[in-house]
């Protein structure tokens, strides 16, 4: 699963619990049960403005317990560890925000004017390296620095896959023409292979009625 779709998710999960939450203390504090004749079950958060979110009861119901107090600590401060790391590894990309195009203004002396984002080489070599022959799943990234970028790529094969040929399609195909697309004389690149283990056949038993 790629970054993108793992934000997605977690934005997606943090988004729906805040919102069944949000929406439970705001039908307790406008008093919307007694309104429309609706009993909530017995153990329901917060049906009426009176009544606080957490009750007594439910606040000091393990406070005696040796367990509690750490555990009280140890969620919160780990929750809040989660979520700086998640903040911090979003901001740190670990390579150019984009790559600078070589425009030479003079022969010998290259003159850097245009500018393309490092997520738009990634994609436009994550697109033709999955159209690649056995190939799985694809992940790009971009590291170096503007002038010099470097191509690391992630390669899920299939089980019966060439991998010799493989090797010399992706380097003569999506790498040089990145490479040629920026304008670049040379463009390092990395490559990781792995391959999927082949799915084992599932035979149904037939039902005999």
């Amino acid at each position: 699963m790629s970054r993108r779709a793992v934000n997605r998710t977690v934005l997606a999960v943090v988004g729906l619990l805040l919102l069944v939450g949000g929406a439970l203390v705001l039908l307790g504090g406008l008093d919307v049960y007694r309104r429309l004749g609706i009993t909530p079950p017995s153990r329901w958060p917060l049906t009426s403005p009176d009544q606080p979110v957490l009750s007594t009861a439910s606040r000091t119901r393990w406070t005696e317990q040796g367990w509690w107090w750490p555990v009280a600590i140890a969620v919160p401060a780990l929750v809040l560890v989660g979520g700086l790391w998640w903040l911090f590894s979003q901001l740190r990309r670990g390579g150019p925000a984009g790559v600078d195009l070589p425009s030479p203004a003079a022969p010998g002396q290259p003159h850097y004017a245009l500018h393309v984002r490092s997520r738009a080489v990634e994609d436009a070599i994550e697109t033709e390296a999955v159209a690649l022959p056995d190939v799985d799943r694809v992940t790009v990234r971009v590291t170096g620095v503007a002038r010099r970028p470097e191509v690391h790529t992630a390669l899920r094969l299939t089980p019966d896959a060439d991998t010799a040929a493989l090797v010399h399609a992706y380097r003569t195909g999506p790498v040089e023409h990145a490479r040629h697309s920026l304008g670049l004389t040379s463009l390092p690149a990395e490559l990781r292979l792995r391959v999927a283990r082949p799915r084992k056949n599932r035979q149904k038993t037939p039902r005999v009625r």
